[in-house]
């Protein structure tokens, strides 16, 4: 098996272990027993228990990353674009959570441990919306004073809401539709677009 596919599995053992047993409760040990792994095997890839936690979050995000992407390069009009951006990153960090166990599990409740991991991977995200930002306000779309204010200010006002979001707590009381026209008056309209 070459390097990166046993720190990969490494990675998925402990993501599971994780969101089953929590991170203070999985040693080591049970690591490298589940994936029939030697500790030494085991701390060649990680020095320690918090190296392979950090490795697990980087993991998941990178799965975001990834999923934004994709988004991004979809051949449609900056103001969908920009809207299934913003869906699509508030239902895959809710997907993430349901997939490492509820928010009260150990692996979500240390926010400062994610937030070190999560520096480059917001720094990325924020890139992402100025793309589409800028491509639509050379559609005529869009008009911004401050493209890296707006994307940064965006970005964050998005992952402001996770929380929220994941608990079912914005929007609870209304339909999807109706959501959504909200969602999208809030957001385009911010932006200069008229409706």
């Amino acid at each position: 098996m070459t390097v990166s596919k046993t720190r990969a599995q490494l990675v998925d053992v402990a993501r599971r272990l994780f969101a089953k047993m929590g991170v203070e409760n999985t040693t080591m040990n049970d690591i490298a027993v589940a994936s029939q792994r030697g500790r030494r095997t085991l701390y060649t890839y990680f020095k320690s228990k918090e190296d392979i936690y950090l490795a697990v979050v980087e993991s998941e995000l990178d799965i975001l990353t990834d999923t934004m992407k994709r988004v991004t390069e979809k051949d449609i009009r900056a103001d969908e674009k920009l809207m299934e951006m913003i869906y699509t990153h508030l239902d895959t960090v809710k997907e993430v959570v349901y997939r490492n166990g509820t928010l009260r599990a150990d692996f979500f409740r240390d926010t400062w441990r994610v937030e070190t991991v999560r520096k480059r991977f917001d720094a990325n995200q924020v890139l992402l919306f100025k793309e589409v930002l800028r491509e639509g306000m050379q559609a005529g779309f869009f008009r911004i004073d401050d493209v890296d204010m707006t994307a940064e200010l965006l970005y964050y006002c998005i992952k402001g809401i996770e929380a929220p979001y994941i608990r079912g707590h914005v929007g609870s009381d209304l339909d999807d539709g109706t959501l959504d026209v909200y969602v999208r008056r809030l957001v385009l309209r911010a932006l200069g677009m008229d409706l």
